[in-house]
């Protein structure tokens, strides 16, 4: 069945079969395994989670592709398809709870996504995601690199990388513009992330800007306050956000109250 790709929805569609065994070894796929998968477009990569997991959610926001993505299960009895926005659905009340996700994500929605999954879905505890090359990148980028930011800091708080494979252009339909990555991650112990957030969010919004500058605009704290947070923690009062390792934004977080 042809599909033609949708522009609006920022669809390209998996078409390398040869990506799938690289999935299976970054996802750690076993029998047992219930595995969420955001974005199935052609089935593809949903064929191949439910030859090899106990039980698979796939979750399309396009219905014209139910038809194509029916045919390529050929009648699998283990795959739930579910039709609409992920990120407006309720991903931590699936049953049964998926304790893995495996997905060629869309790239408007891959960071949300991958943010709403690891704070909104407690029994995940792994995850083997296609993305964009810079978004993988900055996924784990390291303090002091341009790449680092918001989404580094709380990733890597609760969060740590396993697995990274580089993915051309030709492995789509329709070839995108950038280059892509398969990027491997894992649960680990961490702080109240929620309790974080405002801080870290309100540090890096004006990048420009010194740390306690930019959470000063944000309204989160007075410069003086975020100055004396800094300086409690040994930083200096002018330091950037990107200066700050992901443990010291808990420290700073605490210290601003």
């Amino acid at each position: 069945m042809s599909v033609r790709p949708k522009k609006s929805l920022g669809q390209h569609f998996l078409v390398d079969e040869n990506l799938l065994g690289v999935v299976g070894r970054l996802a750690d796929l076993g029998p047992d395994d219930v595995v969420l998968e955001v974005g199935p477009g052609l089935g593809v990569l949903t064929r191949f989670l439910a030859a090899r997991t106990r039980w698979v959610h796939a979750i399309e926001l396009d219905r014209e592709l139910e038809a194509s993505l029916r045919e390529a299960l050929g009648g699998a009895t283990n795959v739930r398809l579910t039709f609409g926005d992920a990120l407006d659905l309720d991903l931590g009340s699936l049953v049964p709870p998926p304790v893995k996700l495996a997905a060629n994500l869309p790239y408007s929605i891959a960071t949300p996504l991958v943010l709403e999954s690891i704070s909104g879905v407690a029994t995940l505890q792994r995850w083997c995601v296609m993305v964009q090359r810079e978004v993988a990148d900055r996924f784990f980028a390291a303090p002091r690199t341009k790449a680092y930011g918001a989404v580094s800091v709380l990733i890597q708080l609760q969060t740590r990388r396993v697995g990274f494979h580089r993915v051309p252009p030709t492995a789509f339909r329709p070839r995108p513009r950038v280059e892509s990555a398969l990027v491997a991650f894992v649960r680990v112990a961490g702080p109240d992330v929620a309790a974080v957030r405002p801080a870290v969010e309100a540090a890096f919004a004006h990048r420009r800007k010194t740390l306690a500058n930019s959470v000063a605009l944000s309204g989160l704290a007075t410069r003086e306050e975020a100055e004396n947070a800094l300086e409690s923690i040994g930083k200096s009062r002018r330091a950037r956000a990107e200066e700050l390792a992901p443990t010291e934004f808990v420290e700073l977080a605490a210290n601003l109250g």
